[in-house]
């Protein structure tokens, strides 16, 4: 085409590539248009609590704690925390946060906001009670359910929440020792000391069935010097004794093995038959 062709015939292209983008813009108009009414045709989710005053809000947390609903227990109380947290209601509803959520099994979420309580108010009269639950949420956290029936024990696991749990408590004990909470928190930090010293065992019998000797005495002898009257220390001593003489130690297995039945005198590992009497709870049993 001649340069004085293509200037005849430009204002005809021009026309026609007008036409065929006004079809397309059109549809891209309309679909907009189409979104923007779908969005405004979805349903809205609204809060009902936000028309409720702070006494129905904690009326209705309250039914929620006392039915188990956890989950909306520690919405509504977080509510009330976030809409008035120096007022009347804001203290308790810190607290029952932190058990609503353990209880729904928001271990970090209950931990935390335990920690917040203890830190804002240390001189509350429900402190006792607050480093008591500090101590149950680490306490249950080390074994879920399926643990339980698949006759998992709790000291396989990883202890630094047993530890945890074992410091809460003792502030318990210690510094609240007439409270109501002070004598189970003893029983359960007995049981901790245990389940650690259980740990170590686990440990020191790992080494042994892996020809680690001297890993094992060290890891049982760590149990004897940290749990010494944790009821494990009869195995430590026992993997002890199997350890020394797989080591060519006879008198130290020996010298052992008198601790053993100093210690222990009706071990199976000493009498040489099974113990008698009732049969060892799990540590859940408790």
């Amino acid at each position: 085409m001649t340069r004085s062709a293509f200037r005849a015939a430009a204002p005809v292209l021009v026309r026609a590539a007008k036409r065929a983008i006004r079809p397309a813009a059109s549809l891209g108009l309309v679909a907009a248009a189409l979104v923007v009414t779908g969005c405004h045709g979805l349903p809205q989710k609204t809060d009902e609590t936000a028309v409720w005053s702070n006494q129905k809000l904690y009326s209705e947390a309250q039914d929620a704690l006392s039915g188990g609903d956890w989950g909306k227990c520690a919405k509504y109380f977080e509510s009330l925390q976030g809409r008035d947290p120096f007022g009347h209601f804001a203290q308790q509803a810190q607290i029952n946060v932190a058990y609503c959520n353990w209880k729904d099994g928001e271990t970090d979420a209950a931990n935390q906001a335990i920690d917040r309580f203890i830190k804002l108010h240390p001189d509350h009269p429900d402190i006792a009670y607050a480093y008591y639950l500090k101590g149950m949420i680490h306490f249950n956290d080390d074994l879920g359910l399926f643990g339980r029936f698949s006759g998992q024990d709790m000291s396989e696991r990883d202890p630094k929440a047993l530890r945890e749990s074992y410091d809460a408590f003792k502030v318990v004990v210690d510094k609240y020792p007439d409270s109501k909470y002070a004598p189970d928190a003893a029983a359960r930090m007995r049981y901790i000391v245990n389940a650690l010293a259980s740990y170590e065992v686990h440990a020191a019998d790992y080494y042994y069935r892996r020809g680690a000797y001297v890993a094992s005495i060290n890891r049982a002898q760590l149990a004897i010097k940290e749990y010494k009257n944790a009821p494990a220390i009869e195995d430590a001593l026992h993997l002890m004794i199997l350890s020394y003489t797989k080591l060519d130690e006879p008198q130290l297995a020996n010298d052992t093995r008198r601790v053993l039945a100093a210690t222990f005198p009706d071990s199976p590992y000493v009498t040489g038959h099974p113990r008698t009497g009732a049969k060892k709870k799990s540590w859940w049993i408790f």
